[in-house]
C-alpha cells in the first residue's frame, strides 16, 4: 500500500532530534567504520586528483574529519543545526579545524566559497530528498559547486533489496557500532520509514525515499555528470542481495 504521508525535504533536519544525534557515533563507531572503509573515499579522491572537498552531508563529522586527517581541504556542511554543533566539537576534538558551514542543499550555492575538487554525499543522505524535482535540483548545485572534471561521490542504502522485502545490515560497513539495532518498520516505492532503537531504550524513526540504484545513476546523467561507477559496500563487483549501501562515484565533464 502506497503512503501519501511523505515529508518534504523540508522537514529532514527535524528528524533529527538531540536525543538522536548523541547516539550517532555509538552507532557509527568511528574506529570499526575507519577499519571497514579501508581508506575507500580517500583513495578515490586522490585517484580524481581531489584536493578541495565538501562534504554536503557532514552529519557527526566522521568524513569530514577523515578527510581533513588524510590531507584535502574540507568544508563541512549539514542542514542539521544538531548535526552541524555535533561535527564542530568532534573536529575539535580531533584537532581539526575547517570551515563548517548549515545550508540547505537547494540553496548550496549561496553558502559556500567558490568551487571544489569533489563533492561527497554520504550516509544515505540524498534520499532525505522525497521529489523528483529535489533531486534534480540538488544535483544541479552539486553539480555547479565542482570545477571541471570534479568529482561527485554518493551513496544510499541499498533500497533495491529493501524494496524487495530483502532488508540487510550487517553491521560491517557503514553502523558499526554495537548494541543499536536498525530495522524497516515500513517500505514501500515512495517511503521507508526506519526504526532505531538503543541499548538505552530510546527509539526513533527516520523516513527517507526509497531510491533505486539506476534511478539516481540515471538521475546523475541527466544532470550532466559523466562515467558514473556503482559500487556495493566499498566492492565494485557486488552481490545486490547481499549489499548495505550502494556507492555512485561520477565525473563532472
Amino acid at each position: 500500500m502506497t503512503t501519501d504521508t511523505a515529508p518534504s525535504a523540508d522537514d529532514f533536519a527535524g528528524q533529527y532530534v538531540r536525543t538522536l544525534v548523541d547516539h550517532w557515533d555509538d552507532l557509527i563507531d568511528w574506529d570499526r567504520r575507519r577499519e571497514s572503509e579501508q581508506g575507500f573515499f580517500v583513495d578515490i579522491l586522490a585517484g580524481a586528483g581531489a584536493r578541495r572537498v565538501l562534504d554536503v552531508a557532514a552529519g557527526t563529522g566522521y568524513h569530514a574529519v577523515t578527510l581533513a586527517q588524510a590531507g584535502f581541504d574540507v568544508t563541512a556542511v549539514d542542514g542539521s543545526a544538531e548535526m552541524i554543533e555535533r561535527t564542530r566539537l568532534n573536529a575539535a576534538r580531533h584537532g581539526r579545524t575547517f570551515p563548517i558551514v548549515r545550508s540547505d542543499w537547494r540553496r548550496l550555492r549561496e553558502n559556500i566559497d567558490g568551487r571544489y575538487d569533489a563533492i561527497v554525499c554520504l550516509g544515505s543522505s540524498f534520499p532525505h530528498l522525497f521529489r523528483e524535482s529535489e533531486r534534480r535540483a540538488v544535483l544541479a548545485e552539486f553539480h555547479e559547486a565542482l570545477n571541471p572534471g570534479g568529482v561527485l561521490v554518493v551513496d544510499h542504502r541499498n533500497f533495491d533489496a529493501i524494496r524487495r522485502h530483502r532488508y540487510r545490515s550487517s553491521g560491517n560497513y557503514y553502523y558499526c557500532g554495537a548494541g543499536a539495532s536498525v530495522s524497516v518498520a515500513h517500505i514501500d516505492d515512495r517511503l521507508c520509514r526506519f526504526r532505531y532503537e538503543f541499548p538505552s531504550g530510546d527509539t526513533h524513526h527516520l523516513e527517507v525515499y526509497p531510491i533505486l540504484s539506476a534511478e539516481l545513476s540515471n538521475l546523475l546523467v541527466d544532470s550532466g555528470f559523466a562515467s558514473v561507477e556503482e559500487f556495493g559496500d566499498f566492492d565494485r563487483d557486488f552481490d545486490e542481495d547481499a549489499t548495505d549501501f550502494i556507492i555512485h562515484v561520477a565525473r563532472k565533464p
